[in-house]
């Protein structure tokens, strides 16, 4: 593998085509409310297009039968079912953060002791805030390449000096970019973890060991110093982010559940009126051309359909996450910007 093989250091650098990109946007970027808005919206449409194809309309198919009084009840039952499950779900997952009194001290003790060694190597106490102690990482990854820019010396063959300043150039950009990202990031909002996501730490500590390793025998212990300190805080980043992502996870279930239960009142009200308010003499007329039974029966189908719909876009936003984070380290699992074959030798 060469250094030109560069995975990308955002996500957006390390997807392919357009069409790509533009699903990892509405997947990630877009606010999950505004996606399940353009989706309801799209349902809508999309039945009203298709009941212009059926000549024959709903009110009078009603008459003939019960289609409308069929989907309702799936809806009550599908809607209650849903709500319920999700609610669970979330809760069974933020069930880890109870425990007897030894367990939070585990944890306790871990994160102090984390929060620790990074105050010793920053000689600092680092920020309490998500976004400002990434940001800190951040800053210091970029402060460690300058400095192992300057301890370096020109002695070096020229490919070893080209690949190093190539790859201290790419690291202090994206450190700059991302942390200018994270100036005013408030943990909660998926702003942080896209920050985080953005820079890409593993594929840095895979550079700063190959190259120090690659030129172990020409380096002096203060150049090998120098490295060691880029490679501990990026080590340091890993975990960090991991953390956090962890915390967002267990927030957006939270989110999720709260919103779920918003939008599931109004739902079941609907559907509860569709069964027991509406028949086929309800409001009779047409409106833009299409009967106005069929505008009310496709309107309520798609405010029952709202809490799947919004289930759907956080999930499609954890998951993507997830997928995109499976490993920690210097392990990439993504095939995009990577040769077939690794030459190790080189």
């Amino acid at each position: 593998m060469t250094d030109d093989d560069d995975p990308g250091n955002t996500m957006r650098g390390r997807v392919g085509t357009r069409r790509t990109r533009f699903l990892l946007y509405a997947q990630l970027n877009v606010n999950r409310l505004v996606l399940t808005l353009w989706v309801s919206i799209a349902f809508f449409v999309a039945l009203i297009v298709l009941s212009t194809f059926d000549g024959t309309p709903i009110r009078v198919v009603m008459r003939a039968s019960d289609p409308v009084e069929t989907l309702f009840q799936g809806f009550l039952t599908a809607i209650i079912t849903g709500v319920t499950l999700v609610v669970t779900i979330s809760q069974l997952v933020l069930s880890q953060e109870l425990g007897p009194l030894g367990d939070q001290r585990e944890r306790m003790e871990g994160a102090m002791s984390f929060r620790e060694q990074v105050e010793d190597f920053f000689d600092a106490a680092p920020p309490p805030e998500p976004s400002s102690f990434l940001q800190a990482l951040i800053d210091m990854s970029a402060e460690n390449a300058e400095e192992l820019r300057e301890t370096v010396s020109d002695d070096h063959d020229e490919e070893f000096l080209d690949r190093l300043d190539t790859f201290l150039d790419q690291l202090v950009s994206n450190a700059e970019t991302v942390s200018a990202e994270l100036e005013d990031a408030q943990f909660g909002r998926y702003q942080v973890v896209k920050s985080a996501l953005d820079y890409n730490y593993s594929w840095k500590i895979y550079q700063a060991r190959r190259l120090q390793r690659d030129h172990a025998e020409d380096l002096s212990a203060a150049e090998q110093a120098a490295f060691n300190d880029l490679l501990q805080v990026l080590q340091f980043f890993g975990p960090a982010r991991e953390h956090f992502k962890t915390l967002y996870f267990e927030w957006e279930l939270v989110d999720l559940s709260r919103k779920m239960l918003y939008v599931s009142v109004p739902a079941l009200l609907v559907a509860t009126a569709m069964l027991v308010i509406v028949d086929p003499s309800t409001l009779p007329g047409i409106f833009l051309g299409i009967d106005t039974m069929n505008w009310i029966v496709i309107a309520s189908a798609t405010v029952c359909s709202v809490p799947f719909f919004l289930l759907g876009a956080y999930m499609l936003r954890l998951g993507t996450i997830a997928r995109r984070t499976l490993a920690i380290g210097p392990f990439i699992l993504r095939e995009s910007g990577r040769s077939d074959t690794i030459d190790w030798e080189s």
